[in-house]
């Protein structure tokens, strides 16, 4: 009996063994993943049978957890750890988003894990929550899901959504999206969202290389002012000068972006797509769109 009790313990297949089967599981990992694997990676997994609608198919739902870098500054090393924590930046890369259609706690989880390490606190921030993607659709802003499932083309434009949110109105977002949307989404033949998504993110590297430039220069002006002050006080001022010079770069560039999405609008709003029709104004929604 005993030697039958122990064969039977080794054919016994522990839960875990079929969670990766599933294709989120199997995603290919950005260098900033790859890095952090080095450091320390944790994949845990829940296992849950969901009935698709359309065969009965089980699905695994796959949830990760990694630690990953984060945007750190030294303030004894000032510009140095700035650009070392603007080097470390990544966008998701479009052969990282999965081909396959996920359920929404699966998007909230892909995009927490490979968008967190950006952001100011990573224990408390959200990057996405449900009741974001819920009102994103609501307001127009995503298109709205298939049998309670996300494709890629959904993923993208959450993406899009998410680094445009720091900077413009929902209702700048809804001028500078919603054209894409109705243009490109779902669209097999290129441009279609994937295109102009690697397309766009495809500047980032040279975009890096200007924004440190750039930082090297304002840092180097701000260490010029103030210099007949106290020494007490010098610090103090010249990272005030410092974080004001960046602040006001900033503030002009949202001004220009703000006057780009109204030239953005009056040349969308000429034709509609694929038709050469004039274009019917959509009403803006008013309701902003609440992330918290």
């Amino acid at each position: 009996h005993e030697s039958i009790k122990q064969s039977r313990e080794k054919q016994a297949t522990p839960k875990e063994a079929f969670v990766f089967q599933h294709p989120l599981a199997n995603m290919r990992l950005s260098k900033t993943d790859r890095k952090c694997e080095a450091r320390a990676c944790e994949h845990k997994a829940e296992q849950r049978k969901t009935s698709d609608s359309g065969g009965g198919i089980c699905f695994w739902k796959v949830s990760i957890w990694k630690e990953a870098d984060t945007m750190t500054i030294d303030k004894d090393d000032l510009l140095n750890s700035i650009l070392e924590s603007i080097g470390r930046i990544e966008s998701i890369k479009l052969e990282d988003i999965p081909n396959i259609d996920l359920y929404m706690d699966q998007v909230t989880t892909f995009m927490d894990r490979k968008l967190k390490p950006t952001t100011r606190k990573p224990d408390e921030d959200k990057i996405l929550t449900k009741t974001m993607i819920n009102n994103y659709a609501k307001n127009d802003l995503l298109p709205p899901p298939v049998k309670k499932k996300y494709s890629k083309e959904h993923i993208l434009m959450l993406i899009f959504i998410y680094y445009c949110k720091g900077m413009l109105s929902i209702n700048d977002i809804q001028t500078l999206l919603n054209p894409l949307a109705e243009r490109y989404f779902q669209k097999t033949s290129e441009p279609n969202l994937s295109s102009i998504y690697e397309e766009v993110f495809g500047m980032e590297e040279e975009q890096i290389a200007g924004l440190k430039k750039d930082i090297i220069e304002k840092f180097a002006m701000s260490k010029k002012t103030f210099t007949d002050v106290p020494e007490e006080d010098q610090e103090i001022l010249q990272l005030f000068s410092f974080i004001f010079t960046l602040g006001y770069d900033v503030y002009v560039k949202k001004l220009l972006l703000e006057k780009l999405v109204d030239n953005f609008r009056e040349v969308t709003q000429k034709q509609e797509p694929d038709t050469g029709k004039p274009m019917k104004e959509k009403p803006v929604k008013e309701k902003a769109v609440k992330d918290k």
